[in-house]
């Protein structure tokens, strides 16, 4: 039986085995070597995941210990609480706490696997606005790059009491130039708005006094323009904010939405892991590969290439 490799985490995980996503390749790099399983919760915090534990990752679904364990929660944990996300909001300690006991159900029911933690990532506020998950109107995010700051610490913390292994996502994400790129559209928002009545902003305010991502400011242009010089505003805000979000998709880290992941911060990411796994003794070149390879059989006699090929384990793990 081939050795697993569980994922276990919120959207960021569920949503991993999209085309370009870093569950998939992670999948794609062991696939002659272990097996990749996705246990991603879209919304997930480490209150909820500590009640779901046993149910996804029971020990009855193999035999032998997985390879290893990757966590990554944290997004979620570290939503403001006064905000329209509050209700997934966990406080800082108890994140810790919930990290600890999640760590420590995974070493009682699989001593020999490896455990990674994986920090929550960057957060792009000005995306966060921009492209909100739930309804906001108090025109601030709902999350912030500080407070996702803290929680990444927190969970370095958390791997470093535990003895076990860590990404820091939230520092490496963020030592790309313009790993964000979500303030070219803020700038576009902010001009444009000056010009026009924006109602998904802030229903019912006057001309020339606009409410823009909780701040109140007065447009140079107290009286609005022509119908006509409106309408070309506003085509041209439409076509600027489409050309700057598809430059967002082919080159920043983060999705529009400031929160999620690329292709390429999912590279980001797989690389990560990968190298961290590698540390931990985990790589294509540590691990059996699951039946011969073409390149193994023997052209005269294939079928000699079968006889007693089997994955070989020691004491129930790959480590």
């Amino acid at each position: 039986m081939r050795p697993k490799i569980y994922l276990f985490g919120d959207s960021i995980t569920e949503a991993s085995f999209a085309d370009g996503g870093w569950g998939s390749s992670l999948a794609n790099h062991f696939s002659r070597t272990a097996d990749v399983v996705l246990r991603g919760y879209s919304g997930y915090n480490t209150r909820w995941a500590l009640k779901v534990k046993e149910k996804v990752l029971h020990p009855s679904e193999s035999s032998r210990s997985p390879a290893a364990v990757l966590v990554f929660f944290g997004a979620n944990d570290a939503c403001i609480p006064d905000r329209s996300s509050a209700f997934q909001h966990v406080p800082l300690e108890e994140y810790k706490q919930n990290l600890h006991a999640i760590v420590a159900f995974l070493k009682k029911q699989w001593p020999s696997s490896c455990i990674l933690l994986i920090t929550p990532p960057p957060i792009d506020e000005a995306a966060r606005l921009l492209h909100p998950l739930s309804d906001n109107s108090s025109g601030l995010s709902e999350r912030t790059n500080e407070a996702a700051g803290n929680y990444s610490k927190a969970c370095l913390a958390v791997a470093s009491e535990c003895g076990v292994a860590a990404v820091d996502l939230w520092t490496k994400m963020q030592q790309f130039p313009g790993w964000q790129k979500a303030y070219l559209v803020y700038m576009c928002f902010f001009f444009c708005s000056k010009y026009f009545h924006c109602n998904r902003v802030n229903p019912g305010t006057k001309w020339g006094d606009r409410i823009i991502f909780g701040e109140r400011i007065r447009s140079s242009h107290p009286h609005p323009p022509s119908p006509f010089y409106q309408i070309i505003l506003f085509g041209l805000w439409y076509v600027i904010r489409i050309i700057i979000s598809c430059n967002i998709q082919s080159y920043s880290l983060k999705r529009r939405d400031g929160l999620h992941l690329t292709e390429k911060g999912s590279k980001v990411l797989f690389e990560e892991v990968v190298a961290r796994l590698k540390e931990e003794g985990i790589s294509l070149e540590s691990l059996p590969v699951d039946q011969p390879l073409l390149s193994d059989i023997d052209a005269e006699d294939p079928l000699k290439s079968f006889e007693n090929c089997y994955l070989r384990y020691e004491g129930g793990g790959m480590r």
